[in-house]
């Protein structure tokens, strides 16, 4: 009888340990998520009462806080949805992203561009435009510069953009928005990113590697499928017809 009322007072003890601390847990995860909405909150409101107090002065000022604007409705967005620590972490991700443009903005407009932010991921293995640089690939012109100007009026802050270093800097067209929207690259865009960073001071080798490997293997493919579309395309029609060019031109021409 005393065995059996100790087994079961021990039995109480154990089940009771056990709830309180997976209670414990429970409690600790809410206080984290709480402090990480909390934070991303904070970086939302921050960002809406810049972009509500601002107006661009000029071309690049007015494009630099459409971009914060966009990030702000964005990142509103997310905050509704942000459940879980990861998603309260891209909240704020976004909102500073979108500080970084109200930065600019005001640089462009000659106004004290505030205290500095925290860097966004990815932005310090990209790099930044250090130096004026002009270059035509595939016969269009791009421009970049560190300082904004008529012919360089879109701002990217930098960061990785399907899986792709982009400088933080002023250009003359977003050219990563493609990439940014469709999730990847179009084939042959490694030229321009070389053409127009190769060897300058603000972006590291190791940038200009990564780009290099992802170019190469965009390249690969492309020039895998322009191989077997032309030789197929050669056998079954002649090839003077335009099986084998045509299959072979198109599937390794510049995709930008």
């Amino acid at each position: 009888m005393n065995a059996t009322i100790v087994v079961l007072v021990l039995l109480v003890v154990v089940v009771g340990g056990v709830w309180y601390l997976a209670k414990s847990r429970a409690a600790a995860r809410q206080r984290e998520l709480d402090d990480a909405q909390a934070e991303a909150r904070r970086w939302v409101e921050r960002l809406g009462g810049q972009v509500m107090n601002l107006t661009g002065t000029d071309v690049a000022s007015s494009q630099a806080l459409a971009d914060a604007s966009e990030r702000f409705t964005a990142a509103g967005s997310q905050m509704e949805q942000a459940k879980t620590l990861d998603q309260c972490r891209l909240v704020t991700q976004t909102a500073m992203e979108g500080l970084y443009y109200v930065r600019a903005a005001r640089t462009a407009m000659g106004l004290d561009p505030g205290p500095e932010l925290p860097d966004l991921t990815g932005q310090g293995r990209a790099g930044r435009v250090t130096e004026d640089r002009r270059v035509t690939v595939e016969g269009h012109d791009y421009s970049a510069s560190p300082q904004p100007g008529a012919g360089t009026p879109h701002y990217y802050p930098g960061g990785v953009v399907a899986g792709r270093p982009v400088p933080q800097g002023w250009y003359s067209e977003p050219w990563w928005k493609p990439a940014l929207v469709a999730g990847a690259w179009g084939v042959g865009s490694f030229l321009l990113f070389n053409a127009m960073f190769s060897g300058m001071a603000g972006v590291s080798p190791d940038a200009l590697n990564a780009a290099y490997a992802d170019g190469y293997a965009d390249g690969a493919g492309a020039d895998g499928g322009g191989d077997a579309g032309g030789d197929a395309g050669g056998d079954f029609g002649g090839g003077d017809f335009g099986g084998g060019d045509f299959g072979g031109d198109f599937g390794g021409g510049f995709d930008f």
